[in-house]
């Protein structure tokens, strides 16, 4: 039952939700992409990103001093799909995801292709 709250818990956050909305089109983000599409500091997205990894939402891969973060989809429970297929009819529709989506759009039209991917 911890696991199942925990989950639940985890989409009770409106900022979650927004990172949560940008990562069902199924791309792996760095979290860069993620500060420039919802305009916040690294710490928050960050702090955000662990609470949902913690919670079984997202996988992360480290690659120089970048952390990129995805979907858990390939290996969530029958529950968790059924929450995403939730969450991927709603979210979309919600006007601060729109406004996120069209921000990382954006970010990612200008963004330098090895931008994240530089050791520097």
């Amino acid at each position: 039952m911890k696991t199942i709250s925990e989950q639940f818990k985890a989409l009770g956050d409106e900022t979650r939700l927004r990172i949560m909305a940008l990562l069902l089109d199924g791309t792996e983000y760095c979290v860069c992409d993620l500060m420039a599409a919802l305009d916040m500091p690294q710490s928050t997205v960050s702090r955000h990103l662990a609470y949902l990894k913690h919670s079984g939402w997202l996988r992360d891969r480290r690659q120089n001093r970048w952390i990129y973060y995805q979907l858990r989809a390939d290996q969530a429970s029958a529950l968790q799909r059924d929450i995403l297929v939730a969450l991927a009819a709603t979210l979309p529709e919600i006007d601060t995801a729109r406004r996120d989506r069209k921000q990382m759009d954006s970010h990612l039209a200008h963004k330098a292709a090895d931008a994240c991917d530089s050791s520097a």
